[in-house]
């Protein structure tokens, strides 16, 4: 059988530094944390509801001569998710790499909310966020990176809006194939079966949205295997501060995801896991058909090796239906669902990826 199942579940111990270790386990208790959670300065460029727009400040913002880069979350998603960490931060590694960088926020969602579908960032916040963008660039359209649901959004955008000011959209973990997603499988059955998925159904109607501990709860779940496991992978790296504080930017992440609008829980549960038309490069929105093919800029596909939310597969799908797109390229990196875009292995893979199709992405646009 190869390896043994017991590995990733009981890891061997190792005898750790006993300082090192000591001084990292005062901090965590007695102290602030081992990790800088502190976010990049930011100044608001453009604020509306569910729409709020940043620009990342740098000392030497005239060297910043690279492409500028738009930061797409996803819905519930926070956004700290493109700046975890001081030291380890997608947004800072861009700005090193002097590309003046964006960030798009949704603000809470509450009950007030409910009645906001899809169309509603598709057709309101995406196209009004670049508008915003490229104005404060004084014309110049952004290269956006998104993730998970974001990617999904964006390229919604894109093909419904194709004069939005965008210059390429690179999507790490987005899937495009409902049928390719394991942990769908149980979703679509019930909800075939009983007319509401999993109970979410239920949820909306009885109070308009899910909220964000549900959210959170959802996202914990896909890996229940590191949620068990947690006490003792800190006790075997106790030793190593980095370690330990990407751990711990990971559970700050975990505490700020936001819940979901009923109507647009809705959608996702009868258009994305039960129709599954996206699949076929296309979606009913608004009134009116939109269509993947219609996207003409560049496209970057990044998916997770280890990703139980949205496999490779699912995600490189994408591949056969942008048919008119500038050019498409379809990227692996180590890592599940947030550690492809956010793990310690991100820099040198994913993130390299990144600043290097958006460097490209001209001259095939």
């Amino acid at each position: 059988m190869g390896r043994s199942s017991s590995r990733s579940i009981v890891p061997r111990l190792r005898p750790p530094d006993p300082g090192q270790a000591l001084a990292n386990a005062w901090d965590k208790v007695a102290g602030n944390g081992v990790a800088d959670l502190r976010r990049l300065p930011a100044s608001v460029i453009h604020e509306a509801p569910q729409c709020t727009v940043l620009r990342y400040h740098w000392a030497d913002w005239e060297r910043l001569d690279e492409p500028a880069i738009f930061l797409v979350p996803p819905l519930a998603g926070s956004s700290r998710c493109y700046d975890l960490r001081r030291g380890h931060s997608l947004a800072e590694y861009l700005l090193r790499r002097r590309h003046p960088v964006y960030l798009l926020e949704y603000g809470s969602i509450g009950f007030a909310d409910r009645a906001l579908g899809l169309e509603h960032w598709v057709d309101a916040v995406l196209p009004a966020a670049l508008q915003a963008v490229a104005a404060d660039l004084g014309g110049e359209a952004p290269h956006v990176v998104s993730w998970s649901l974001g990617g999904i959004l964006v390229l919604l955008a894109t093909a419904a809006h194709p004069d939005m000011p965008l210059a390429s959209v690179a999507a790490v973990a987005s899937p495009f194939d409902a049928s390719k997603l394991p942990l769908a499988v149980p979703v679509r059955t019930v909800g075939d079966i009983t007319g509401v998925t999993a109970g979410i159904g239920w949820l909306n109607r009885a109070i308009g949205y899910v909220p964000d501990g549900v959210a959170r709860r959802a996202f914990q779940l896909q890996a229940i295997d590191k949620q068990l496991t947690k006490p003792l992978t800190q006790l075997r790296h106790l030793d190593d501060r980095d370690y330990l504080a990407s751990m711990e930017a990971v559970d700050r992440f975990i505490s700020e995801i936001e819940g979901y609008p009923g109507r647009t829980v809705s959608q996702l549960i009868h258009l994305f896991f039960r129709r599954n038309h996206l699949a076929e490069g296309w979606m009913d929105l608004g009134g009116r058909r939109i269509e993947l093919a219609d996207v003409s800029v560049p496209v970057l596909a990044i998916a997770g090796d280890r990703d139980l939310l949205a496999p490779r597969r699912a995600v490189h799908h994408v591949g056969d239906l942008l048919t008119g797109a500038a050019h498409v390229r379809l990227v692996s990196a180590p890592g599940g669902h947030l550690g492809v875009l956010a793990g310690r292995r991100a820099p040198e893979t994913t993130w390299a990826a990144i600043d290097a199709f958006v460097t490209m992405a001209d001259r095939w646009a």
